[in-house]
């Protein structure tokens, strides 16, 4: 096992020495975002060009990115490309809604993403923790992909949570689709760069349609069983999210959600519930595997805290969670949003004229030279103590921030911290020997060709 992640960059790309052509850029792009940015956005606050989508303003500086997502966030709307990316099945739900419509699914839904109601699930993530730990005992010493059985546990916490009546379909269904459905959509087409036409088809979407099938059928039957159960006995009934879903109202207006609101909101929360809290567990798993230091003292800290009360468990797995928030540094879940600018303003020094598009990548910002020591190194102890204190807010977002921060980060962040410290607890992990993973940008930010690894059982 390597001890030398201190010293060594985890693998990322190489940011390049200048901007990429055109058309070399529509294939970079096509095939993995995240090897075209270049060493000036990692370096400038702002780092504005001219595409054929017009102007693009990359933002790195933390007081404009306050300004685009929390002081003047009126002014910048998601995007038509955004848009298109998510169109497939998420239109209507919180994840694209705008303005007032946006305003009272927020308010609706916030309850159910509570602190509270949160801590409430940490039996349930524990019993899915724990399965996964049995299974996992079952081959040890040999090669498991551990990124595909991150993806299972999310998807089995996600039944014991929100869908406590099934997903609707099998869950290996649920998955495979999943995987397709964030291939596809994860992938900037060429015609969309090029600013072709909408009503010109996009060969790529053909390819969707298998998944979204799926993803129909399974909320068709997640939706009417659970209405014939409340139904039938509302005493009765599970009072999970999906319950609280089905019954949101705005508090302010009494406005209850529509059909496709209630439709794309479950959609958005199983994909966003999902890819992204397994890629977490990913990326957090391979790099402890890689730190015999970090390693042994998640260990600690598991065999301390796991074996007492589940009240407070995620709390009081304080290096845990300095593990997790830096792999979320290096290896962010969402690695970029963007807005486009609906008047004038000024970002960083630089004038932002209308329809701008505006870029804000959580991956180049929690890279930056001018934002963080080391930035390129594994160095968790920059989430402890005091250390945590000097982070600036707008400098780390991993889950968005302002008005439209992911509205399941705690649910996310006692996830990993639950599994990751469960599977730690019991195993030793080594990468199989040659294999280096490598981030791929597909919406999420996930190891390409998975990762493969051996785990073997702890000594008592």
């Amino acid at each position: 096992m390597l001890d030398l992640i201190a010293e060594l960059s985890p693998p990322a790309p190489v940011p390049r020495a200048k901007a990429l052509g055109p058309i070399s850029l529509l294939r970079v792009l096509a095939k993995n975002p995240l090897e075209a940015w270049t060493s000036s956005h990692f370096e400038k606050p702002i780092v504005i060009s001219g595409l054929s989508i017009g102007r693009v303003a990359v933002v790195n500086d933390p007081a404009a990115i306050r300004r685009v997502l929390f002081d003047n966030c009126e002014n910048y709307q998601k995007d038509w490309l955004q848009r298109r990316v998510l169109s497939a099945g998420l239109i209507g739900g919180l994840l694209t809604a705008e303005g007032s419509n946006w305003r009272m699914q927020r308010r609706a839904l916030a309850p159910l993403f509570a602190r509270k109601t949160v801590m409430n699930f940490s039996a349930a993530m524990m019993d899915v923790a724990n399965g996964l730990v049995e299974r996992l005992g079952r081959r040890q010493g040999e090669v498991v992909d551990i990124a595909v059985e991150a993806t299972r546990v999310t998807l089995e916490v996600l039944e014991r949570t929100i869908f406590s009546d099934g997903l609707g379909r099998a869950s290996e269904d649920i998955r495979l689709a999943m995987k397709s459905y964030f291939d596809t959509i994860g992938r900037i087409d060429p015609f969309d760069m090029l600013g072709v036409p909408d009503f010109i088809p996009r060969p790529a979407r053909w390819k969707l349609r298998p998944a979204l099938r799926v993803f129909e059928s399974a909320i068709d039957t997640i939706i009417s069983t659970r209405r014939a159960r409340i139904a039938s006995d509302p005493d009765n009934a599970p009072r999970d999210i999906l319950t609280f879903l089905l019954e949101a109202a705005d508090p302010e207006t009494g406005a209850s959600l529509s059909e496709a609101e209630i439709r794309a909101n479950i959609l958005t929360f199983i994909a966003a519930g999902h890819e992204t809290t397994a890629n977490c567990i990913s990326w957090t798993l391979y790099l402890l595997s890689q730190s015999a230091e970090w390693s042994q003292r998640v260990q600690s800290e598991a065999d301390r805290e796991l074996g007492g009360p589940l009240d407070g468990l995620a709390d009081r797995l304080v290096l845990t969670r300095a593990v997790i928030d830096e792999t979320n540094r290096l290896y962010p879940p969402i690695t970029a949003v963007s807005r486009v600018a609906i008047g004038r303003d000024e970002l960083a020094g630089e004038l932002i004229k209308p329809g701008t598009m505006v870029v804000i990548a959580p991956y180049v910002v929690h890279r930056h030279r001018a934002l963080w020591a080391k930035p390129d190194k594994f160095e968790p102890n920059r989430f402890l103590g005091a250390a945590r204190e000097t982070i600036d807010r707008f400098a780390y977002l991993p889950f968005g921030v302002g008005p439209r921060i992911c509205i399941g980060a705690t649910f996310a962040i006692q996830e990993a911290s639950i599994v990751v410290a469960a599977i730690v607890r019991n195993f030793r992990l080594e990468m199989v020997s040659g294999c280096t993973p490598w981030p791929m940008q597909k919406v999420t930010l996930r190891p390409k060709d998975g990762l493969p690894m051996v785990l073997r059982r702890r000594s008592s």
